[in-house]
């Protein structure tokens, strides 16, 4: 696990360096590769018997009630949309200005998967206060 986490970070260090001292245009394409790989384990965790949100919520809190496994699968539709949204952009970004593709892809993407994990979190804080899920 700590190696995966390790090879990860130095993958990330070298394509930012890479970015950052040269000119090479397919750079650009590292958070569409990244958007889209995220996408992927969502959307085709839907065709299984689990959902990726559902095998998490399992390991933290055990088996899920109906209503509760209703819930995550929902929420891995939601998180599926979000993902291909930034795809979609992030793939867009590549072909317009250097500060455009900064913005989006270094700033307003994680603001939107912020605003998605803080939105759902009180969502689900507060369906669990009233024993919903």
């Amino acid at each position: 696990m700590i190696k995966k986490i390790f090879i990860s970070i130095a993958i990330t260090l070298c394509v930012i360096a890479l970015f950052h001292y040269t000119q090479l245009f397919f750079v650009k394409f590292y958070p569409v590769c990244a958007n889209l790989t995220v996408f992927l384990v969502f959307f085709c965790s839907l065709f299984s018997k689990e959902t990726v949100i559902q095998k998490f919520a399992k390991m933290i809190d055990g088996e899920l009630s109906e209503n509760a496994l209703k819930y995550t699968r929902n929420l891995t539709y939601i998180w599926c949309v979000l993902t291909f949204f930034n795809f979609v952009v992030s793939l867009i970004t590549v072909f317009l200005s250097e500060e455009i593709w900064a913005l989006f892809n270094g700033l307003i993407s994680y603001i939107l998967i912020g605003t998605l994990f803080f939105v759902e979190y009180i969502i689900r804080t507060i369906l669990k206060k009233k024993n919903i899920i």
